[in-house]
């Protein structure tokens, strides 16, 4: 007797006949010249699944299209494990060699898998991808291939940035751009303090030379400012502070966690904009009782301290601009997270020789 089919429609609306009409399985069963228990299997799988139930004769769902799919795939790695242990030793012989091989084996497997099995080079290029897409990943995937690069080295293993750079092509792995933008470079002097810095961006040792700032993030609440203090010997992230409120507060808050942990300054230049919460009363008053001479940016020139814009720029490209804050409490612990426990101990710096802060205050035995 020959199986009896049925189409997609026709099994849609049987089981509708049942769940919507509120005919019973047995009347619907008898209507249709169905079994009942061909119709409760539909109502099920229905249930299950209304989306993607009762594909078709010959058409697997999504989820048996990938089960299927995994199977080739791990029958195609195995064939390949096999093939090289066997066929190991024959890629220094002669041709002769390799065709009696190929004959040999052509019921085992497909001759077009054994004429393809990865060379040295790809499964070289296999481990070395498996290394750079967790280099990639640990670092939230915002590493190019020249900190991708430096990571590896650092391991150990050796090899070229042009090589990282073409397993990131193959492998889709692209770090988020920047968005850049040139700034008018007309800023006028401060009436508080001079431009002592004078755009020299680095240090001969640690707490010669900070630079501050803050900025704001917006959540679902309001606006989070978060104030930082940078030492620009190791580009350490020393002090910051977060609120929901914009005043002088927030920066002296920052400046004095930049002092306990990194002690009381002994001819400390400390620059920042004009800002009125840096001009305040309060806040000059705490750099002047720790004897920390004050430096400022002309109004309205970022150029002047564009350290500090660099690393807002970076954290806002790594981290910020790729999410969305329910709470100020969120944004003030995926921040934390970001400076603490990624950009002063992890992320590598192209200024530093790409070290990180910590780790470039280690090797010059100042940490």
């Amino acid at each position: 007797m020959q199986r009896r089919k049925f189409s997609r429609e026709f099994k849609l609306e049987a089981v509708k006949l049942v769940r919507e009409r509120g005919v019973s399985v047995s009347q619907a069963a008898r209507d249709l010249d169905l079994h009942e228990n061909v119709l409760r299997k539909w109502v099920r799988e229905q249930a299950a699944d209304p989306g993607s139930a009762f594909p078709g004769h010959g058409v697997l769902k999504p989820e048996q299209q990938e089960i299927e799919r995994l199977r080739r795939e791990l029958a195609r790695m195995k064939a390949e494990r096999d093939i090289l242990k066997k066929a190991g030793g024959l890629l220094r012989q002669g041709l002769d060699m390799r065709f009696e091989f190929i004959a040999k084996h052509r019921g085992i497997w497909p001759v077009s898998w054994i004429c393809e099995a990865p060379s040295k080079r790809a499964r070289s290029d296999k481990e070395f991808g498996a290394r750079v897409r967790a280099s990639f990943i640990s670092s939230y995937r915002t590493y190019g291939a020249r900190r991708v690069w430096h990571d590896l080295l650092a391991e150990g293993l050796s090899c070229g940035l042009h090589r990282i750079e073409r397993l990131m092509r193959v492998h889709g792995l692209r770090a988020r751009p920047r968005r850049r933008g040139l700034p008018k470079d007309d800023g006028l002097r401060s009436v508080i303090a001079d431009n002592i810095l004078d755009r020299q961006f680095t240090a001969e040792a640690p707490n010669q030379r900070w630079i501050a700032d803050f900025t704001y993030i917006w959540t679902a609440e309001g606006w989070l400012y978060v104030a930082v203090v940078i030492d620009l010997f190791s580009r350490r992230m020393v002090g910051w502070s977060m609120s929901d409120t914009m005043t002088a507060q927030l920066v002296t808050d920052a400046l004095m966690m930049a002092i306990w942990r990194r002690g009381k300054p002994d001819a400390l230049l400390h620059h920042s904009d004009q800002g009125s919460q840096y001009t305040s009363e309060q806040f000059q008053r705490l750099m002047a009782d720790n004897g920390v001479t004050c430096s400022m940016s002309r109004s309205g020139n970022v150029w002047d301290n564009a350290a500090m814009e660099s690393f807002f720029s970076s954290m806002k490209t790594e981290r910020i601009g790729r999410k969305t804050y329910r709470t100020r409490n969120h944004a003030k612990a995926d921040v934390f997270d970001y400076i603490e426990r990624f950009y002063n101990p992890t992320r590598r710096h192209s200024t530093l020789g790409y070290l990180s802060p910590m780790d470039f205050e280690r090797q010059a035995h100042v940490a």
